[in-house]
C-alpha cells in the first residue's frame, strides 16, 4: 500500500460520520450519505449531535458556577481566580477606578454566564448538519474539506464557552481560514506560478423539533424543500435569501485583518443574524433536501423534475431510504457519463435528508405548508 493511498483512506474515513452519531430529535428524522468520485472525498457531511459531542450538563454547571463566582469580591492581596478578578485588578490600577463601576461589571459578567447557561439548554433539542464541497477530487480536496471540518469544531468549542450556542462568528472564522493571505503563507492549494486557489462551498444549519431549520450558505446549491401534501418542491423565494460566495473569496471590509488577505469580492460588513435564513417544515412528511453538485447542480430543470419524482415515490419511506434512492439516481447518471466519455463531469456525491415525522406543536398550523424567512443563526 502506498503512502498516498493510506492518506486518502485516512481522510475519507475521518470525513464520513458513523451512524451512531445521528441525532435523535423528537419529530425529526435525518440521514446522509456520501459517495466519493476518487479514493479521497472532497465532499464532507457531518451530523452535529450536540448532546453526544459535548457534555451539556457539565457546561451548564460551569456557567452557573461562574455566575456565582463572578459576584464574589476578591479579598485584597489574593491572586485572581477568574477573568473577572483579573480585569478588576487591572481596573484598580487605573486612576479613574471606582467601586460602583466594579460592582456593575461583576453583575454584568455574572448575568452573561446565566444567559450562556440558558442558551446551552437549547442544545438538548437542537441538531446541526454541516455540508462542505471542496473543488476537485482526491487528497487535496479532502484536505480542504478536513480543514473546514477542524476549523468548524475548534470555533464551535469557543462559541459554546462564550455564547452557549452557534453564532455568525463561527462562519467568519471559517471564511477567513480558507482565504488567501497576501503572502500566500496559509493559502490552501496555493500555486506560486499561476496563483490558483482551491475553493470550497458550505452550508450549515440547525434543526429543532418544531421543524425550524436555520442555516447559512457559502456558494452551495440551495436546499430544496419538498411538500408531502402537494407532492412537489416548494418555491420559497430563494432569490430573496442571502447566499455568500464560496468560503475564502470575500473578506468583509470591517474585518480587522482585511488587509492581510486577498478578497475577490466586496462585502461591507461581517455576517450578522439578519444575513442568515430559516425554513420551517410545517406538516408531517415535509422534507429538506441538502446535496452537492455531484448529485444536482441546482439549475438543471430536467434533473429537478426527476429528483422530484423520486421524492413523490419515496415520501412515505424513512429518510435513509430517500437518501439512498437519490444516490442511486446519481450513480445511474454517472453510468451515462461513462458511456458518453464525459468522465470529467463525474463528481463526489452527497445527499442529506431532513424529514418531519410527527406533527409539530405550532400555532396556526393551517396557515401555510412551508414558510421561509430570516433571521437565522443567532448573532
Amino acid at each position: 500500500m502506498t503512502i498516498s493511498t493510506t492518506i486518502d483512506e485516512y481522510l475519507r474515513k475521518r470525513l464520513k460520520p458513523v451512524e451512531g452519531v445521528i441525532p435523535q430529535l423528537a419529530g425529526i428524522e435525518m440521514f446522509g450519505n456520501s459517495i466519493p468520485a476518487a479514493n479521497a472525498d472532497g465532499d464532507l457531511f457531518e451530523y452535529i449531535n450536540f448532546q453526544q459531542r459535548y457534555n451539556i450538563d457539565a457546561r451548564i454547571g460551569r456557567a452557573n458556577k461562574l455566575a456565582r463566582q463572578y459576584l464574589e469580591p476578591l479579598p485584597d492581596g489574593l491572586t485572581a481566580i477568574n477573568v473577572v478578578d483579573a480585569h478588576l485588578q487591572w481596573l484598580k490600577s487605573r486612576p479613574d477606578y471606582d467601586s460602583i463601576t466594579a460592582a456593575q461589571y461583576r453583575m454584568a459578567k455574572s448575568s452573561e454566564q446565566s444567559r450562556i447557561a440558558e442558551n446551552l439548554h437549547e442544545l438538548y433539542t437542537t441538531a446541526g448538519v454541516l455540508l462542505v464541497d471542496a473543488q476537485g477530487h482526491g487528497s487535496i480536496a479532502a484536505k480542504i474539506a478536513s480543514t473546514v471540518h477542524d476549523t468548524f469544531h475548534t470555533a464551535m468549542l469557543c462559541e459554546l464557552d462564550s455564547n452557549g450556542r452557534t453564532t455568525a462568528d463561527v462562519f467568519e472564522i471559517l471564511n477567513l481560514r480558507l482565504a488567501q493571505s497576501v503572502t500566500a503563507r496559509n493559502a490552501l492549494g496555493f500555486d506560486t506560478e499561476n496563483n490558483t486557489r482551491e475553493i470550497a462551498t458550505m452550508v450549515y444549519g440547525e434543526i429543532r423539533p418544531d421543524g425550524l431549520f436555520r442555516f447559512v450558505n457559502f456558494g452551495h446549491p440551495p436546499p430544496l424543500v419538498f411538500s408531502a401534501e402537494l407532492g412537489k418542491f416548494m418555491d420559497i423565494g430563494w432569490d430573496r435569501m442571502v447566499q455568500f460566495p464560496s468560503l475564502g473569496l470575500e473578506i468583509p471590509e470591517d474585518h480587522p485583518d482585511r488587509s492581510r488577505y486577498v478578497s475577490i469580492m466586496l462585502r461591507p460588513k461581517q455576517i450578522t443574524a439578519s444575513d442568515l435564513d430559516e425554513i420551517t417544515l410545517m406538516n408531517i412528511g415535509d422534507l429538506i433536501f441538502l446535496y452537492t453538485d455531484g448529485v444536482y447542480d441546482g439549475d438543471d430543470e430536467q434533473d429537478r423534475q426527476e429528483i422530484e419524482q423520486i421524492f413523490r415515490e419515496c415520501k412515505e419511506r424513512p429518510a435513509r431510504d430517500i437518501c439512498n434512492a437519490i444516490l442511486d439516481y446519481a450513480l445511474r447518471n454517472d453510468e451515462h457519463l461513462i458511456q458518453t466519455g464525459e468522465l470529467d463531469r463525474i463528481d463526489d456525491k452527497t445527499v442529506f435528508i431532513i424529514k418531519r415525522v410527527t406533527a409539530p406543536d405550532i400555532p396556526n398550523l393551517a396557515i401555510a405548508t412551508l414558510s421561509s424567512n430570516g433571521p437565522g443563526i443567532h448573532q
